[in-house]
């Protein structure tokens, strides 16, 4: 069984892509349970709206640092109200968040802000974080450093150096590993996953975004996820199947995920 812990269903449907195929074709291939990340207020919320209706979806809330507006403590607010009934919404992390200094405009104070309140928000609840880091690394540490002993979560589309992997496990983060580590020109990436062990890594493609090398220019879709576990088993020397149970055991003491959803629809 494989887990992508790191993809938008809101934003393939909005592609025109049926969820109900994605989350089908997913389990097939042995995909069996999906995070859908939530971006924005309104994406969240549909997050949580989609997790209700499959069995093995669970969705994340959050406001991903690009999309932090003026008014964004008004939207957080509402984020937080639905991390106060997470069983039921089916919310098992907060987050997209993070710093991204790349798109411009940026308001690097108003996104350490709303990062710190996702944090906040997230030991509250017991939930851990899903980190976004673009150009920001040194302010992300900075951040994080400060809840290290009592602050989980992951490293979305990982791309550090080695240090930096180690220092995060340390703190008690797992490192997120998608597509981009099956291009040619990323070895450093593939040198990485070598050397660190696996069970501090997940498996995320952040569909429809960053697809293997093989679609590469096309949408990208949590099928993928065993092609991204070939890649890192191939570069281990271990099988496929050591790739998925050990990932998955690493979801499971991450995220509250059991095995069976209470919700009332399904399309696996």
């Amino acid at each position: 069984m494989f887990v992508d812990t790191h993809c938008h269903l809101t934003m393939m449907a909005a592609r025109g892509e049926s969820v109900d195929d994605v989350v089908r074709d997913a389990a097939r291939v042995g995909v069996a349970k999906i995070l859908t990340i939530g971006t924005t207020l309104q994406d969240s919320l549909a997050s949580v709206e989609i997790a209700q209706r499959y069995d093995g979806v669970w969705a994340t809330v959050g406001m991903h640092p690009c999309d932090c507006t003026q008014g964004w403590r008004k939207d957080f607010r509402e984020i937080e109200a639905l991390c106060c009934n997470k069983k039921e919404n089916k919310i098992v992390g907060l987050g997209e968040t993070g710093l991204d200094f790349y798109h411009q405009p940026f308001f690097k104070q108003r996104q350490i802000d709303a990062f710190v309140a996702h944090i906040e928000c997230a030991l509250e609840h017991d939930l851990p974080v899903i980190v976004h880091i673009r150009e920001s690394l040194d302010e992300v540490l900075a951040v994080l450093e400060k809840y290290k002993n009592e602050l989980t979560g992951v490293a979305h589309c990982f791309s550090q150096s080695h240090d930096i992997a180690q220092t995060l496990v340390s703190w008690g983060f797992y490192l997120g590993i998608g597509g981009p580590v099956s291009y040619p020109k990323n070895g450093s990436l593939r040198e990485l996953v070598r050397d660190i062990l696996l069970e501090n890594f997940l498996l995320e493609t952040d569909a429809p975004f960053l697809p293997p090398q093989q679609f590469r220019g096309k949408t990208n879709y949590p099928k993928y996820i065993p092609m991204i576990a070939q890649v890192i088993a191939d570069v281990k020397g271990v099988s496929l199947e050591n790739v998925g149970v050990v990932t998955s055991r690493s979801v499971e003491k991450l995220f509250s995920m059991p095995s069976h959803s209470k919700s009332t629809l399904s399309s696996l």
